[in-house]
């Protein structure tokens, strides 16, 4: 006996998923720095050292004088010799004028007008201790500096970034299927028979 069959044979859905990655790509430039540096400023203001050496003094020692010192002196010499030979002629003039008193007035004159005087001498040095005159002014140094500071310019640089996003593709492998068999089936009518 041959009984009706249904077969049934199916086949599953597949799906299949391509994926692809995300790309990131960072670039990073770097800082732009600029440093400058101006140089310090020195001012020197420099007031020289002066020596003075004046030995006039010591040049006079040694008769070395000049035109105009040996007028000066010869000037003022001639001046003190000549209020001394005015004091010597109104002393002796006094010295007449009272000669009614007694004393030997012409001959005391004579001999003191005809000797010369006493001169004096004494241990000297030529030319003299402390003549020469020195004289020193070290000067001096005014140092004004001014420091400049650094000036400094930066500048930063934003990363540079490309990204591509991720994706994924579904798509379908295989599709699902059913196929369905009938084996040993009739169709039974009045005086009819078919098989399906």
């Amino acid at each position: 006996m041959q009984l009706p069959q249904i077969r049934l044979q199916s086949t599953f859905a597949q799906t299949e998923i391509n994926t692809i990655q995300p790309m990131l790509e960072m670039e990073q430039p770097k800082a732009e720095l600029a440093i400058e540096q101006p140089p310090a400023e020195l001012q020197i203001n420099r007031t020289p050292s002066k020596l003075t050496i004046d030995q006039t003094k010591a040049r006079e020692d040694m008769d070395l004088k000049s035109i105009s010192r040996r007028i000066e002196e010869a000037a003022q010499q001639g001046y003190e010799d000549w209020l001394a030979g005015l004091a010597r002629v109104s002393q002796d003039g006094d010295e007449l004028m009272m000669i009614e008193n007694g004393g030997n007035a012409i001959a005391e004159q004579a001999k003191r007008n005809s000797e010369p005087p006493m001169l004096e001498f004494n241990i000297g040095w030529i030319p003299s201790a402390g003549s020469v005159k020195i004289d020193y002014d070290p000067g001096r140094v005014d140092l004004d500096w001014k420091v400049n500071k650094p000036i400094i310019e930066s500048r930063i640089n934003k990363p540079i970034i490309h990204y591509t996003p991720g994706k994924a593709e579904i798509s379908m492998k295989q599709y699902p299927s059913l196929k369905i068999d009938f084996e040993n089936l009739k169709h039974v009518g009045m005086k009819y028979e078919q098989s399906i």
